[in-house]
């Protein structure tokens, strides 16, 4: 990831908590600290809603925001190559975009303040999965796969 470049990973004897410090530091990992905050800002708001519901995508969300944050704080991303983590980071944002602001502007059509809260919160939290995935793009164009190596057959 771009913002990676400036991760610098604790050695093997240090700690969760340097690690996640150190990773928590980056533009990354605030990213990814901001989509947590916000799915769980979100979540209480539709929790605490008189008429309830949609508050499962906000939970899934923020379960996997978390999923990725553990990947990349410990860098097992690197040790993990069968799969392209980018274009993985790219359509979790991607879907949390459009699942968040449909969810948002329904709940902003309803009467109950803590569903329009959850609205607005859930709007603010698509513009910052949009702003993740704006992020990603870069790190997807730059990455180059080492191609095949060919055979030459002589005839």
């Amino acid at each position: 990831m771009a913002s990676e470049e400036q991760y610098s990973p604790a050695s093997e004897g240090d700690g969760l908590l340097s690690r996640f410090q150190n990773y928590a530091r980056t533009r990354k990992g605030m990213v990814l600290l901001g989509e947590v905050l916000l799915c769980l800002v979100v979540f209480i708001c539709f929790c605490s809603s008189a008429y309830g519901g949609y508050s499962t995508a906000p939970i899934i969300e923020l379960i996997f925001s978390l999923i990725f944050f553990i990947i990349f704080m410990n860098r097992f991303d690197q040790s993990m190559s069968f799969i392209h983590w980018p274009l993985t980071d790219l359509i979790r944002c991607a879907i949390a975009v459009i699942v968040f602001a449909i969810i948002s502007i329904i709940a902003l059509t309803s009467n109950d303040g803590p569903r329009i809260a959850a609205g607005v919160f859930g709007l603010i939290a698509a513009a910052l999965f949009g702003y993740d995935a704006y992020l990603i793009i870069p790190s997807i164009r730059s990455r180059q796969h080492a191609q095949a190596p060919r055979d030459s057959v002589v005839t």
